[in-house]
């Protein structure tokens, strides 16, 4: 399957809708004007479940709405998440769980937005907590009941929408992990890069120990302008990196290419239902739609040790070992 740098998320959905079809689907952070909803809002039109999660229940009910618009018939079901509260995260993985429906796809895009440093509720660093920590509590608790879908013929997905820009920084810092320490940061971008990284190596460790019952994969969308990088300290971050000029408008010469929101949400779909992925060994991370690159990943997120450290520090983080 071929896709350009201009395929848009609704194409590479029509192209794969025999895939979707009959497929329940989660997709966390789908807020209009964001990655996600975009993503869900393609695959409402062929999915049999789609779930779409958030913390506001306003803006839920809106995403909602304006998907059944478009979209009559869609099967549509929304779920609080509060990704930045451990307890929280529990509590929406039990309703999920008890569900009559199976689960067969789990989207983890919602991110944190740039914050001022600072811990959350559990006393852990929040863009961490929310990016990270929340996401693999959720996809780990959920993890029995996406393996129960696996056929002879079919492997379920967990996506991670990670970043090209995780290594723009050294990595996930495993002698302070998730803590909020003086010293630890100086710009408030860090630990997003950090986050980023988690994600993919999530992702690795997360297919390595599923041994085929499931298959993880990360990838990069692109630089997307969204409602969250319009905020004043998302984009004085970005300005900082060069994605912005210092007047406020799109640097055509960006580290990262701009993509539109239609093609950004293209690579989300491609490693959510490309049936060609299941062949790679392994694919992990995916940048520009089907393209598999893991040789993009850093060596500081890509190095086996580390990967599995990662996941035993946050397995401690959580409070919660998970076996397969």
């Amino acid at each position: 399957m071929s896709f350009s740098a201009e395929t848009t998320a609704e194409q590479v959905a029509d192209t794969f809708a025999r895939e979707i079809a009959g497929k329940n689907v989660l997709i966390t952070g789908t807020s209009i004007g964001g990655l996600g909803f975009e993503t869900a809002r393609v695959i409402a039109k062929y999915a049999n479940l789609l779930v779409i999660t958030g913390y506001n229940h306003e803006r839920l009910q809106q995403s909602e709405d304006a998907i059944k618009k478009e979209f009559p018939t869609a099967n549509i079901r929304k779920l609080t998440l509060d990704l930045s509260s451990l307890a929280a995260v529990r509590v929406s993985a039990a309703e999920v769980n008890a569900y009559p429906e199976q689960l067969h796809v789990l989207i983890n895009n919602a991110v944190a937005p740039f914050v001022s440093l600072e811990v959350n509720a559990d006393g852990l660093e929040y863009q961490m907590a929310t990016g990270h920590l929340g996401p693999f509590l959720f996809t780990n608790l959920l993890a029995p009941k996406l393996i129960v879908t696996r056929t002879s013929t079919y492997t379920p997905r967990v996506v991670f929408v990670s970043s090209l820009g995780h290594a723009m920084g050294p990595g996930v810092h495993l002698d302070t992990f998730a803590k909020l320490l003086p010293g630890k940061y100086t710009k408030v971008m860090e630990p997003y890069v950090e986050t980023k990284s988690a994600n993919i190596m999530n992702a690795i460790e997360l297919s390595r120990r599923a041994q085929g019952k499931l298959l993880a994969l990360s990838l990069h969308p692109g630089a997307i302008e969204t409602t969250a990088t319009q905020r004043p300290a998302s984009k004085a971050m970005l300005t900082e990196v060069g994605m912005y000029t210092p007047d406020g408008e799109r640097n055509r010469d960006a580290p990262i290419p701009w993509k539109t929101m239609e093609q950004g949400a293209a690579t989300t779909v491609v490693a959510a239902f490309d049936p060609s992925l299941s062949g790679q060994c392994p694919p992990h991370f995916l940048m520009c739609l089907n393209y598999v690159a893991n040789e993009l990943i850093a060596p500081h997120t890509s190095d086996p040790e580390s990967v599995k450290k990662v996941w035993i520090l946050t397995e401690e983080a959580v409070g919660q070992s998970f076996e397969f």
